[in-house]
């Protein structure tokens, strides 16, 4: 039966306790303890069921129950407390205001598929998300000046269940909006805020909605209305759904859509951060605004928009970035060449590695790539796998300066360290421990933390973890309909006091979640061959709902646990999401990693294992690879790279080298116990892992350098590029195209050196070269000699650079660079001359990918 009116139900409280309602919807509450425990006071059970949702927990409490805390004295004190951390949260100085002049007008606009903030607000799939919504809570604690924006899923990602079998089935529960912390945004006259995207053949609206995480706003847009056809309607339905239209149509609706958002809104960005290629297609609406709103050429407006525009990539694999075959990209946004004036073949240049190939596929990340002027992996492995990977983009560029750089990633402390460990820090470090870098002393105090209270308190962080597995488990099996034996053998699965590994992420073949079963019999006898020494594993995660594989993954983790004997140490954890995580990083001893390097980007769940304290034990990958990981852990082999016709002799030699550190250290070390009781050497090494590891691998010091090196030079270009109406902008659009046309006429007639083969360390060598430029000016283009050490193939490594000054034209109109080099060791040694763009207002010299060696 169809209603014939709607209304929006809002709880009813008294009005002693309506500061309930500023504290619930604003996401400081997760890194707010005070408000946190707040909540769970008000109702235990309420707050567990509602998966921490304190809008629903508002909405659905007895008023019996409201009527009563209103009356309690110290219930109220408490919320008085909360209510004036959140707001002294909010009105404090920042970071940002004591590095950037109070005149700054600067809004950071950061964009990305998916956001993992809350377990209550499931609109985030795993790594991606969770570090999003991590960047996002760090930003509000520095105080930038930073907008998020996003899609809000109607059905999100997946819920996560086993059959009989084992094998991951999928559940996709439907979120009410209305019961979470989210604000619909609306216009002066009280209607929905709605904005419009031109689709083949139709216009789509989408609503907006605000997301309050400290001080910075996440607007997400739903496409779930009644003025939308039903497919529209599904446009923002599932997360990462559907086929390849679901997926362009979600990224147009993030990228053009999030653009004609913010203007909606008010905002008006002076940097543009893609997080991922999925929000690529913004660049071209940006340019598009700038073109009709602003009157500029397309030159000139692409090159507004690539000053201001910041990427970074997470992903280690072509085969992880968004293609859509050309006819398909023209079909729906296609229109965009006619407003440029570009032919189909330029348009699809934008998006093509290669632009000659004309039968390649549209590559988000080529089109973001091209169009930005800071590019960054996510950690320093990453950077040097992103750099071979997009070497063709820049070509004639040495490997080592294609212009993407790393920033490795980080995790929020405040919202993954278990609250009694934040006390803990609290009390002997102080308590801004949280936005402290690697460089302050604050980290010596990590030794003065008492051995028994830093091992009691993990103790029962490991005791939390075995109550919540056994009871997930039982909850799962009940909903399962097992027997009252499976029920019982649940309810003691785990042991509080033996060395617990775990493992919890997404279920992607490389990762190899089944690494440590390759020898089923060898495991057995860690896991149980000394019952004074035993060993158990807490596994959690789930397979994307099309990888086959990945579920096969699971389902022999679950056959195993059924072995005789396994299921009390072997422990599967169905559903994993935010809050299982936090559990998991900070109840286990060990944090397992294996994939196959080079494949994992980052893998932050690692970093926050080790906020908690916990060792890593993982294959050299992603951030562990420059990690102090023989004080904070165990390296699993030495970073070697394996070929893919020899993965079974990889998978064996790690699977071995896993073993054994299991049983030649791992296992000792953590039973080896002082007459106290304490393991001496583990809390060594747990003290390790705080100290070296918290301060660099946290979001603090992660948007502090995206913020140093990336957001305030691209809004020191916008201030520079839109002074006198782009005039910046128009003159260097205008330069580089002239460059473009000249650069391959451009010669190096002759190089002369002042010695010949054989000289002497410390020696200077002269070095004149004549230059045809074709129409350049010397002050168009940088001459540098390139200088280093020769490898076995011939080639320069290591190399240092010497700009060359300009002496004036000779008599055939060539114009004279001299320059000295000197070499400060001996052996075969290599020089050779080089030529590139330059201009004042570049961003890198190799922004125009140009280069011409001698």
């Amino acid at each position: 039966m169809q209603p014939i009116r709607t209304f929006n139900v809002s709880p009813s409280l008294p009005p002693q306790l309506e500061p309930l309602r500023h504290l619930a919807y604003n996401l400081h509450w997760d890194w707010n303890t005070e408000a946190k425990d707040l909540f769970r006071r008000l109702d235990r059970d309420l707050w567990e069921s509602s998966r921490h949702n304190p809008v629903l927990m508002l909405g659905l409490i007895s008023q019996a129950r409201l009527k009563e805390v209103a009356e309690d004295e110290g219930f109220l004190a408490h919320m008085e407390r909360a209510v004036r951390l959140l707001d002294d949260y909010l009105q404090e100085g920042s970071w940002y205001r004591r590095h950037r002049k109070p005149e700054s007008q600067e809004c950071y606009a950061y964009f990305c598929a998916e956001y993992g903030l809350v377990d209550c607000l499931p609109i985030y799939s795993g790594g991606l998300g969770v570090l999003a919504g991590d960047h996002l809570k760090a930003a509000s604690d520095l105080g930038l000046p930073l907008v998020a924006v996003g899609l809000l899923y109607q059905e999100g990602y997946f819920a996560q269940y086993l059959n009989a079998d084992g094998w991951q089935q999928e559940r996709y529960p439907v979120n009410d909006f209305y019961n979470m912390p989210v604000h619909l945004e609306r216009k002066a006259d009280g209607s929905e805020l709605l904005i419009e995207v031109e689709y083949p053949g139709r216009k789509v609206q989408a609503r907006v909605w605000r997301i309050d995480v400290g001080r910075v706003k996440l607007y997400v847009l739903d496409t779930n209305i009644p003025s939308n056809n039903a497919y529209d309607q599904d446009i923002t339905d599932e997360l990462y759904g559907g086929d390849l239209d679901t997926r362009i149509h979600q990224e147009i609706m993030l990228g053009i859509g999030g653009i004609r958002m913010l203007k909606a809104l008010g905002y008006k960005p002076t940097v543009y951060h893609l997080n991922e290629g999925h929000s690529g297609f913004l660049i071209l609406e940006r340019i598009r605004m700038l073109m009709q709103e602003e009157g500029l050429s397309f030159t000139e407006a692409k090159q507004v928009a690539q000053s201001t525009q910041i990427f970074t990539t997470h992903t280690p694999v072509s085969a992880g970035f968004d293609l859509f075959p050309a006819d398909k990209t023209m079909h729906f946004v296609g229109h965009y060449a006619n407003i440029y004036g570009l032919s189909r073949e330029e348009f699809l240049a934008l998006g093509r590695e290669n632009p000659g190939d004309l039968g390649s596929p549209f590559s988000m990340a080529a089109l973001a790539l091209k169009t930005s002027s800071f590019v960054n992996g996510v950690a320093k492995l990453h950077g040097v796998v992103s750099r071979a990977m997009f070497h063709g983009l820049w070509n004639g560029l040495p490997l080592d300066e294609v212009p993407i750089t790393s920033i490795t990633n980080g995790v929020h402390a405040r919202s993954c360290v278990a609250k009694s460990t934040q006390e803990l820090y609290d009390r002997y470090l102080g308590p801004s421990w949280s936005e402290k870098g690697p460089e302050d002393p604050l980290w010596d105090k990590v030794s003065a933390i008492p051995d028994e209270e830093l091992w009691r308190n993990h103790e029962r962080c490991r005791s939390e973890l075995v109550v919540f597995a056994r009871e997930r488990l039982v909850k799962y099996l009940r909903d399962r309909g097992a027997s009252a034996a499976e029920l019982a053998q649940a309810e003691e699965v785990l042991d509080p006091k033996v060395l617990t590994i775990g493992f919890a992420r997404r279920f992607a073949t490389y990762k190899r979640a089944t690494l440590f079963m390759r020898d089923k019999e060898r495991l057995e006898k860690i896991l149980k061959a000394n019952k004074h020494r035993r060993v158990q594993f807490v596994i959690a995660g789930k397979a994307h709902p099309k990888d086959l594989p990945g579920k096969e993954l699971i389902r022999d983790i679950i056959h195993f646990t059924r072995e005789e004997g396994m299921s009390h140490s072997v422990v599967f954890l169905p559903d994993y999401d935010i809050h299982v995580a936090r559990l998991m990083v900070s109840g286990c001893d060990v944090w397992l990693n294996t994939p196959r390097r080079p494949r994992e980007a980052s893998g932050t769940s690692g970093m926050k294992a080790a906020m908690n304290g916990l060792p890593n034990l993982s294959i050299l990958d992603g951030w562990w690879d420059e990690a102090d990981y023989v004080k904070t852990g165990w390296p699993i082999g030495h970073g070697e790279e394996y070929t893919e016709d020899n993965l079974e002799y990889q998978d064996e030699v790690e699977a071995n080298a896993l073993y054994e550190l299991f049983e030649q250290e791992v296992v000792p070390i953590f039973y080896d116990r002082d007459s106290e009781g304490l393991p001496r050497g583990w809390i060594a090494k747990m003290k390790d892992a705080i100290r070296l590891n918290c301060p660099f691998f946290n979001t603090a010091r992660m948007v502090r350098e995206y913020a140093t090196r990336a957001y305030f030079p691209a809004g020191d270009r916008n201030f520079v590029m839109t002074q006198g109406h782009y005039a910046p902008a128009k003159g260097l659009a205008s330069w580089k195209e002239k460059v473009s046309q000249q650069w391959y006429q451009v010669k190096v007639e002759s190089v002369d050196v002042s010695t010949d083969s054989h000289i002497k360390v410390n020696e200077t060598v002269s070095v004149k070269a004549r230059l045809q430029l074709a129409g350049l000016a010397p002050e168009d283009v940088q001459v540098e000699l390139y200088q280093g050490a020769l490898d076995p193939h011939g080639q320069i490594v290591n190399p240092t650079t010497v700009v060359m000054e300009p002496q004036g034209k000779d008599g055939n109109q060539t114009t004279i660079y001299t320059g000295d080099v000197v070499y400060d060791s001996s052996g075969l040694q290599g020089l050779t001359l080089r030529i590139l763009p330059k201009h004042e207002n570049l961003s890198s010299p190799h922004e125009l990918g140009l280069i011409l060696w001698a």
